[in-house]
């Protein structure tokens, strides 16, 4: 399942779309759309297509600190981790925030 998220992280592109950011992502079907070409179709234009670009509902910054948060709960320190870090802080969340999200996630999901 890491792999996946894996792929699934690569290709995660931001775009301006009038005053709501439009997120397109190409990674699934890259990566996955020959094998899953349903799971590629839903990563790309449902979860970064639809969901990651209702920042009219929930900003980009918010996302990227509940992807962060989730993720690290999870136990997932792979390269999507990483990745999901670089794009927060594109996003305007600061390597303190990150470090307090660690500290006090540790406490409700467990010490990495």
């Amino acid at each position: 399942m890491n792999k996946i998220i894996l792929f699934l992280s690569i290709g995660f592109f931001i775009t301006n779309a009038m005053s709501q950011e439009k997120i397109v992502q190409t990674a699934g079907r890259t990566q996955l759309g020959e094998f899953a070409p349903k799971f590629a179709e839903l990563n790309d234009d449902v979860l970064f297509g639809e969901v990651w670009s209702r920042t009219d509902k929930l900003g980009l910054r918010d996302r990227s600190l509940v992807t962060v948060t989730s993720l690290i709960s999870q136990g997932i320190t792979d390269n999507s981790l990483v990745f999901h870090l670089q794009s927060a802080k594109k996003n305007g969340v600061t390597r303190t925030e990150i470090a307090e999200i660690i500290t006090h996630i540790g406490f409700y999901a467990g010490w990495p």
